[in-house]
């Protein structure tokens, strides 16, 4: 499985290297491809990991708290990436909603309440643009979780040089 390790997390998704270790440590965006286990061990964050670290970051700058946060990113990790690229999120700085058609955001805006939205799939493009030029490394994984486990830029690639 190809993971990324910290410093390249942290520039594909516009954060700073405390902000990512803080998250780490509080368990909101956690390293799904290898976590720290002691001194001098490294993170490795999936491609799912550093979208869910920039939409991490566009809800903070948004003023979004961290407990509504915490709550939306609970809800995006019940989805795989397929999912997560077909939606968009809606906040008006308090809560925040997904959105799955244009209808919907009719009936949010309807209210009254200032929104804001997050294309999910263009977080996808931005990151891969941004990780196509920093280095990945390879977790040493047996050969059939490695299978089991590839991760979705290595999923896409797959299936881009297949069709």
């Amino acid at each position: 499985m190809t993971g990324y390790r910290g410093p390249t997390a942290c520039a594909a998704a516009g954060i700073s290297y405390r902000q990512l270790d803080y998250w780490a440590r509080t368990d909101l965006v956690v390293p799904s491809v290898r976590s720290a286990s002691g001194s001098g061990s490294q993170r490795l964050y999936s491609f799912r990991d550093i979208v869910v670290l920039k939409v991490v970051k566009r809800l903070l700058d948004a003023g979004v708290s961290l407990q509504n946060i915490r709550k939306a990113i609970d809800a995006l990790r019940a989805r795989g990436v397929d999912d997560l690229a077909e939606i968009t999120l809606i906040s008006d700085g308090t809560t925040v909603y997904e959105c799955r058609s244009p209808e919907e955001v009719v009936d949010l805006l309807q209210g009254g309440q200032g929104v804001f939205g997050i294309a999910i799939s263009g977080a996808f493009k931005e990151i891969q643009g941004s990780l196509a030029s920093l280095p990945a490394e390879r977790a040493n994984v047996g050969e059939d979780a490695t299978a089991a486990m590839l991760d979705e830029l290595s999923l896409r690639r797959a299936r881009r040089q297949a069709g």
